[in-house]
């Protein structure tokens, strides 16, 4: 006779309360991450996920900073398939000095977004310092990015 293995329901992250007095209170942490429709469909799927990572933080904290990094990973994405292979730094560059991004959005990316997308690829995101505002501010910079850059044509890669 095989023995079923349950995982227990999901607990709050002790640091919760640092996020909202109960899960559904997240909602309202979230209310504003609308993904725009017309998105390529994976552009649309890691947005989505990100967002609802940045939910379900309440019951793993760490869950907010892999958020934001799924977003930024969408925006390297898109940002490649306008400008060919390069490194993120080198995309933002370009998308700043092309005018697609405010240089508010390039200083969330670059001095933040980019340190956490780095550190989750290579594998050292586990305690890295992210507030929700911060948290939120980066997925919906992403938003807003990824809206315009599938709205934008863009010049072949060169």
């Amino acid at each position: 006779m095989s023995e079923t293995l349950e995982l227990p329901w999901p607990v709050p992250d002790t640091r919760s309360p640092l996020l909202a007095d109960q899960f559904a209170d997240m909602h309202d942490l979230v209310r504003d991450l609308v993904i725009p429709p017309g998105l390529p469909q994976a552009a649309e799927s890691m947005l989505t996920t990100a967002r609802e990572l940045i939910r379900l933080s309440y019951y793993r904290y760490e869950f907010m900073m892999i958020g934001a990094a799924t977003s930024i990973i969408a925006i390297e994405t898109a940002l490649s398939d306008r400008y060919g292979r390069k490194t993120l730094a080198a995309h933002l560059k370009k998308a700043h000095a092309d005018g697609l991004i405010t240089e508010e959005q390039y200083d969330l990316l670059n001095s933040c977004g980019r340190p956490i997308r780095n550190q989750y690829a290579h594998g050292g995101l586990t305690h890295a310092a992210l507030t929700p505002p911060m948290a939120v501010g980066i997925v919906h910079t992403s938003i807003t990015i990824l809206a315009h850059l599938h709205a934008t044509p863009g010049p072949s890669a060169t």
